[in-house]
């Protein structure tokens, strides 16, 4: 229903559409697939804190390996791409790594970091949605509980599906500040996308994207997502060249996950083969072996 929404809404500006498609460099492109990447990355060493927490020991490499294989999977749905990001996680390292309720739980730690960080920037979307003032500050007191909450169950549970909660009580600042550094590369990439068309927003504005987008995305909407959002956000601006905006930001988007997914199969097949090689320096050389009479 959203495509078909949208569709109609653009079909009287494809030309305006196609304009705004087309006005972002090649370069700027470039360096907004780079962001989506580091964000990936900043995001895969969160997650490798809190399963190091939960008592994993898994090799970063292995680790990283099975994120890239969870994202592409989420570039379809993301439930599942969080179903195969664990299961190629214990496919890959069964005796390093939490058993599958702890590493489940040991996704709740970044995803309220985020959802912490979208409550305190919801101010931004008091003048776009024309929230009232004090929601914003519904918000914080709820997630400042959430936080509160999880860390005094991370301390009186530790064992089983809670052991995924311990980087709550061992110190969570690193994997704050890896969350930090992913949504902060996700805002600079709307921003350089958004006025690379012609839609000159503040940081402001690219934050509220950003968490419109992260709210939409829950919803079973499909590819059109980064479009939905930024017309509902930033429609004040020309339903075409928003529309444009959140097109080319999936576009990279996706790109930038098929860079990194790349990577860990390509890095998986190469371990592979390695390991399918047998090690001839263990063999003894029979041609110099010399023989008994």
């Amino acid at each position: 229903m959203v495509t078909v929404a949208l569709g109609v809404e653009l079909a009287g500006k494809r030309h305006q559409f196609a304009v705004a498609l087309h006005a972002a460099p090649v370069l700027t492109l470039l360096a907004v697939i780079a962001l989506q990447v580091l964000a990936l990355l900043a995001r895969s060493e969160a997650w490798f804190i809190c399963v190091g927490a939960a008592g994993g020991t898994v090799a970063r490499r292995l680790l990283f390996r099975a994120a890239g294989v969870g994202y592409l999977a989420s570039i379809l749905n993301g439930s599942l791409g969080l179903a195969a990001r664990l299961t190629c996680l214990r496919r890959l390292a069964p005796d390093t790594t939490p058993r599958v309720p702890a590493l489940l739980a040991a996704e709740v730690p970044i995803i309220a970091v985020e959802v912490a960080l979208a409550a305190v920037f919801s101010f931004t979307l008091i003048a776009t949605l024309g929230l009232p003032w004090w929601v914003p500050l519904i918000f914080i007191a709820a997630m400042a509980g959430a936080a509160l909450a999880l860390k005094r169950i991370s301390e009186r549970r530790q064992l089983g599906l809670w052991a995924g909660l311990a980087v709550m009580r061992r110190g969570p600042g690193r994997m704050i500040a890896f969350v930090l550094l992913a949504v902060c590369a996700q805002i600079a990439r709307n921003w350089i996308v958004l006025n690379a068309i012609g839609v000159h927003v503040s940081i402001f504005g690219a934050i509220a994207l950003l968490i419109a987008m992260f709210t939409v995305g829950q919803l079973p909407i499909g590819p059109t997502v980064g479009a939905a959002a930024a017309v509902l956000i930033l429609g004040s601006h020309g339903v075409a060249a928003t529309a444009a905006a959140g097109v080319l930001l999936t576009a990279t988007g996706t790109v930038g996950t098929l860079c990194y997914a790349g990577w860990s199969i390509a890095d998986r097949m190469v371990s592979g083969s390695r390991r399918a090689e047998p090690d001839r320096r263990a063999e003894p050389d029979l041609a110099v072996i010399p023989t008994l009479p």
